[in-house]
């Protein structure tokens, strides 16, 4: 389970003496101990992290379509791999170093070119060692990616289907929507996009935090994903009237408004880092009041 050492953050910085709920990190690891990326971000902004599982996921129990999606990816029959989240990175480079080399030789292997939704999603990309060829250059959103892809190269199909230039790998989770296979297929590519991993919910909150939450007592909270938006109000309930609420994408403030929640701030870059920096925006000495925020249609898995 991830822990957090106890503690309000440090005396300075913009989130100063704030308590922030934020969720576990999106795929969980027997035996982790290793503080959340957005509790080290929150902490070095001066808030306490109150770190709380909402959702959790998980790879898939069976596992063959995955092994052959990569098999086929190191064989060459894909000319591009689509990542979409940090969750599929992971269940990907685990297999990858389960099955064969690792996902680095697996890709490297196909020649494949690699899209990632966005910078975190890069950074975890290039830490297994994979080389990320197309990011959107603005928000982290599955149509802004399908904007920024690559038109089809000449010659990408023939009689038979799609040669590999024209075929992409999208490995997605269970809630992804169809918005990044849709937009690709449209344009002339062919797309697999198997299931690797699912959302599910994770165990009871801590009654402490819990009761924090209801009488006012966490000043903020973190929504990283539409999934974890509904799992704060299915298990913690709505935020009270003085909790401000940051969400890190315009889906993820879309499922808020269609909740009924009020949202405070929505991160101009899709990182950990941009949403603590958006939180801070609207809780400082000179910030505006709470106002409700519009929603936007662009989708992310």
């Amino acid at each position: 389970m991830t822990t957090v050492p106890p503690g309000r953050g440090t005396d300075a910085g913009p989130l100063a003496g704030l308590r922030v709920l934020v969720p576990r990190p999106p795929l969980d690891a027997p035996g982790d101990t290793a503080p959340s990326p957005a509790a080290i971000a929150l902490r070095a902004a001066g808030a306490e992290p109150v770190v709380v599982p909402l959702v959790r996921t998980v790879p898939v129990e069976d596992a063959t379509v995955l092994d052959d999606a990569l098999l086929a990816l190191g064989a060459g029959w894909y000319g591009w791999l689509a990542v979409t989240s940090q969750a599929a990175v992971a269940v990907l480079a685990d297999r990858a170093a389960a099955t064969d080399d690792g996902l680095a030789e697996v890709v490297a292997r196909g020649a494949a070119r690699v899209a990632a939704v966005g910078p975190g999603t890069r950074r975890a990309l290039e830490a297994v060692g994979v080389r990320v060829d197309v990011v959107p250059p603005v928000r982290s959103t599955a149509v802004d990616l399908v904007a920024a892809w690559p038109a089809l190269p000449a010659g990408a199909t023939n009689p038979d289907g799609h040669a590999a230039a024209g075929r992409v790998l999208f490995p997605r989770g269970d809630l992804a929507a169809a918005t990044l296979a849709d937009g690709l297929a449209a344009a002339g590519w062919s797309v697999d996009d198997p299931v690797v991993y699912r959302t599910v919910p994770a165990g009871p909150p801590d009654p402490a935090v819990a009761r924090a939450w209801a009488s006012g007592d966490v000043d903020a909270v973190l929504l990283t994903s539409a999934s974890t938006v509904r799992a704060l109000v299915d298990r913690l309930g709505p935020p009270p009237a003085g909790t401000r609420v940051a969400v890190i994408g315009p889906s993820t403030e879309a499922e808020a408004v269609r909740l009924g929640l009020r949202v405070d701030a929505v991160a101009a870059e899709q990182t950990l880092f941009g949403l603590v920096a958006a939180l801070a925006g609207v809780v400082g000495p000179s910030a505006p009041g709470p106002t409700p925020s519009p929603t936007h249609p662009e989708d992310t898995p």
